[in-house]
């Protein structure tokens, strides 16, 4: 005995056994066309005789005959169960292919779960979701801040500033003209206007336009 020869597959023991049912289906078959033919040989041989009269060989003869019909359904009987065997060992092979492609798909199916953890994916999903609530409220809040921050200081205080200078320097030039300008005595009426009094006057009354 062999004690290191690898022991067949499932598969290959099932191919083993199809060819040998086979083997046994083909020698079954030339059994069975030999006793056709003796079978014919015999039924001429007694259909002589009893013309011959041979009434002793016909019995004989005709006792042969029978025990060679019953081998030959004896033959198909067992041709009728190789078929039967041959047809349960392909349904078999099938049903272990089968098997084994569901075996096959159930590993891969549990790679695929270790692979994409449902519950490590929620938790991801979560996680994601939150991260992504937190990030558009702080945008927000930044947003409202720079536009607060941009209103007070920035437009109003620029606004103001330009305000401011342009009043100052008016108001400058207005002190100067009214430095400049002659007094005007109290409850006196009918004294010539200058030029310079015309002059303030003007920048008086753009600045009530």
């Amino acid at each position: 005995m062999n004690f290191f020869k690898k022991a067949p597959t499932v598969k290959e023991q099932q191919r083993q056994n199809d060819r040998e049912l086979r083997k046994a289906g083909r020698d079954l078959e030339r059994d069975k066309v030999a006793l056709e033919r003796e079978e014919k040989k015999l039924e001429m041989d007694i259909k002589k005789m009893a013309k011959e009269g041979n009434n002793d060989g016909c019995k004989i003869l005709a006792k042969q005959l029978v025990q060679l019909r019953k081998q030959k359904t004896r033959i198909y009987a067992a041709n009728s169960k190789i078929s039967n065997v041959q047809i349960h060992n392909k349904a078999m092979s099938a049903n272990i292919a089968i098997a084994g492609a569901m075996g096959t798909t159930a590993k891969t199916m549990g790679s695929i779960n270790k692979v994409l953890n449902p519950h490590q994916i929620a938790k991801d999903m979560e996680a994601f979701k939150q991260a992504n609530a937190k990030m558009d409220m702080t945008d927000e809040m930044i947003s409202e801040t720079l536009d607060d921050i941009m209103d007070e200081s920035g437009d109003e205080q620029e606004t103001e500033g330009i305000v401011n200078q342009v009043l100052d320097e008016i108001g400058i030039e207005i002190s100067g003209k009214m430095a400049n300008a002659p007094s005007v005595a109290r409850n006196k009426v009918g004294n010539s206007t200058t030029d310079a009094d015309k002059e303030l006057m003007a920048q008086l009354a753009k600045l009530k336009s």
